[in-house]
């Protein structure tokens, strides 16, 4: 194995901002810790979440790199003390608490996983956010079963065109959310029963037509804002509700009425600041479940773009015209 170098390039943010708020800094190379590995990244996704920490809004947690970028793909180069599930030389993707902005990032063992065969590295590097994020938030924390009906919004999101296809793989009825003509196209071609424009089409109304009046039995929502009020009345009787951002405001005025009336469950979740062991617990559940169908071709990340690790700035700026159709990403190694 080669000599690992002592320094890095790595995109970091020394005053928030604007896109041109990421430069390149010279980094020492980190040394894995107990239980975790070193990857020499081959490409990396780029996430709301990093946007937001960027303008100063989403601090990393306590011991977390300041470097963006949370999932990565890349080569296992180095290993901390007791790592038995990875040796030298693995290719793998991995869901990380901060630093995929760099050449070189540390991950915990449990939170990675292997290249799904028939997948690139930068197709890889797409999977962890969004499927850690759906996977916990729709099937384990809502219990979406075959047979329900699900709603997300933001459809050809990196979380949206994420959803929809596992919605779908699971037996489930799909609704979703979009902005145009063009990307409620999208949404059906990746399964959606039913795509709403939401710029012109009301969605409660729609998807209470859809089933017969009674709503959709889980929800997932990235938006909040006057939607928090209208998953309200488009939930089902027991409906659950997952709040996963707020990219429209987190307070509102809102009357609880109809959560108690309709018995709703309206929940939330974050994903980086979780325990290892809470991340290792998805990873297991995602390779056991949802690898088979990436290897299969049933399933499959969605790529918008991609651009070098020196373009992170413009990534952010495509991520932020919100054009984007699936994941943005950066191109490492």
């Amino acid at each position: 194995m080669t000599e690992l170098p002592a320094t890095m390039t790595a995109m970091a943010i020394p005053t928030p901002g604007g896109p041109e708020a990421l430069v390149p800094e010279t980094r020492p190379v980190p040394v894995p810790r107990k239980g975790e590995i070193l990857i020499k990244v081959a490409a990396a996704g780029v996430n709301r979440p990093d946007v937001m920490q960027r303008k100063g809004y989403y601090p990393p947690p306590p011991g977390a790199p300041d470097i963006p970028g949370l999932e990565i793909s890349g080569e296992v180069v180095a290993l901390g003390e007791g790592v038995t599930r990875w040796a030298l030389g693995d290719k793998l993707c991995a869901l990380v608490s901060g630093g995929g902005y760099a050449e070189y990032c540390l991950a915990e063992e449990g939170a990675a996983l292997p290249v799904p065969a028939g997948l690139s590295m930068r197709e890889a590097a797409a999977l962890p956010e969004t499927f850690f994020t759906v996977w916990t938030n729709v099937f384990d924390l809502a219990g979406l079963k075959a047979g329900e009906s699900f709603l997300v919004h933001g459809g050809t999101s990196g979380i949206g065109t994420t959803a929809i296809q596992l919605a779908k793989a699971f037996g489930a009825t799909v609704f979703a959310t979009a902005g145009s003509a063009g990307k409620c196209e999208v949404c059906r071609t990746l399964g959606a029963d039913l795509a709403i424009d939401y710029k012109t089409q009301d969605f409660v109304a729609e998807v209470k037509g859809a089933t017969g009046g009674k709503g959709a039995n889980v929800i997932l929502d990235m938006v909040g804002g006057s939607y928090i009020a209208r998953n309200y009345e488009a939930a089902a009787p027991l409906g659950r509700i997952v709040q996963i951002a707020f990219m429209e405001g987190s307070k509102v005025e809102i009357d609880y009425m109809r959560l108690m009336l309709k018995r709703l469950s309206h929940m939330g979740s974050t994903l980086r600041s979780r325990p290892g062991a809470e991340k290792a617990k998805i990873a297991a559940s995602l390779k056991e479940h949802v690898w088979p169908l990436i290897a299969a071709g049933t399933v499959k990340p969605v790529l918008d773009s991609s651009f070098p690790l020196f373009d992170a700035a413009k990534a952010h700026a495509r991520m932020e015209t919100s054009a984007h159709v699936g994941k943005i990403m950066l191109d490492v190694g």
